[in-house]
């Protein structure tokens, strides 16, 4: 029997999804989301779905032709990559550039940092099968600017990229620092990456560099990890909190609603001091790979859940991102927007509130005010 290019793509994508047999190399009994094999969310464990699960959505997924061809293509835009790479430094204007998925390449602080790095044709253990990208990445591995930090949510592949890191490892002028949620540090040890840091929930670094200072906070959200059949949930995922003298920012990573946006935006607001002060300028925020509800509900958020979670952190704005790039999961390419409108509507948000931007946009941002000053 012939098996086509898209039954491998969905077994690719569904194949982590199996069982865990693995050891905690970083337990800590004190912390409920720490267990002896790995970690767990901070209210349901419903994103374990059971090998009949998987195999119900997937023959429903071939059975239906799902997803569905999109009617619109994902915007695209020139990048501005004139701008990117001059923006640094003291007299760096805060901004955002859509790479595409989940990848963003934020400016802040003075330094360039990296989102969830993803440059490769295919999200996949393999390149010649899996979920196939539909549009270049909006700026290319060699138009970056030189890149001082590189945050990574999890370890899924359309998040966490073998050739990606590698190539941003062997950038001019030398390697970023990688921040990894804990667990994944190993993992990129193996890979020749040595200069990354690790972290747990509410766990907060300060990265000082001649060029900038940040303070990242990382944070939960309820997903799950894996790279393979025996390692599910043994390494950590999360959201990162991102503050600097010029700008807040939140990136939730992969996640389904649930109270940690609540307790993160309460988190922050019991700090508030000058450094957390005001919440977040952005929040960037996953829109994308959400059907069907019935399998996907717990790990992935909706549009309508993206717009209760750019409410429960009080953030001033809030992009759309994880979406556009990969089909991923039963909603055509480009329903994510359509289907946000309708929800930022509902919400009587307007689009300035929460929007989704164009691969290779780039968007700047005023710097909030600094203390003492007028």
């Amino acid at each position: 029997m012939k098996i086509s290019v898209r039954v491998l793509s969905t077994v690719f994508l569904s194949w982590t999804l199996f069982g865990c047999a693995t050891v905690n190399e970083d337990y800590n009994p004190s912390l409920k989301h720490h267990r002896p094999d790995g970690f767990q969310n901070n209210y349901t464990d419903a994103t374990d779905k059971s090998g009949l699960e998987v195999l119900k959505w997937m023959w429903s997924r071939q059975r239906d032709s799902l997803p569905k061809p999109p009617q619109r293509q994902t915007p695209v835009v020139s990048p501005d990559i004139e701008f990117v790479r001059a923006n640094k430094g003291e007299s760096q204007v805060p901004a955002i550039t859509w790479i595409g998925h989940a990848t963003m390449l934020v400016q802040m602080g003075g330094l360039n940092i990296l989102l969830d790095p993803v440059f490769s044709d295919r999200v996949s253990p393999v390149q010649f099968a899996g979920p196939k990208r539909y549009q270049p990445p909006g700026i290319s591995l060699q138009d970056l600017p030189h890149i001082d930090l590189v945050l990574i949510s999890h370890n899924h592949y359309d998040h966490l990229d073998t050739g990606s890191v590698r190539a941003l490892n062997s950038q001019a002028g030398g390697p970023p620092l990688f921040v990894v949620p804990l667990g994944v540090r190993k993992w990129m040890i193996g890979e020749g990456i040595e200069n990354v840091r690790q972290m747990d929930w509410w766990e907060n670094l300060l990265v000082k560099l001649p060029n900038g200072e940040l303070d990242v906070h990382f944070t939960p959200v309820q997903h799950w990890s894996s790279r393979g059949i025996a390692d599910r949930r043994a390494t950590l995922w999360g959201g990162f909190a991102l503050f600097a003298a010029d700008f807040h920012l939140y990136f939730s990573g992969d996640t389904g609603y649930s109270q940690d946006f609540l307790d993160t935006q309460r988190y922050f607001a019991e700090r508030q001091t000058t450094e957390f002060g005001g919440g977040f300028d952005v929040a960037l925020i996953a829109v994308g790979a959400y059907e069907p509800r019935w399998f996907m509900k717990e790990q992935h958020v909706n549009p309508q859940e993206a717009v209760q979670i750019h409410r429960d952190l009080n953030a001033k704005r809030s992009i759309g991102v994880h979406w556009g790039t990969f089909d991923l999961t039963d909603e055509s390419l480009d329903q994510p927007p359509i289907d946000l409108a309708v929800a930022r509507e509902t919400a009587g948000l307007s689009r300035q509130d929460f929007d989704v931007m164009a691969i290779g946009q780039t968007i700047k941002l005023p710097k909030r005010a600094v203390a003492g000053t007028k």
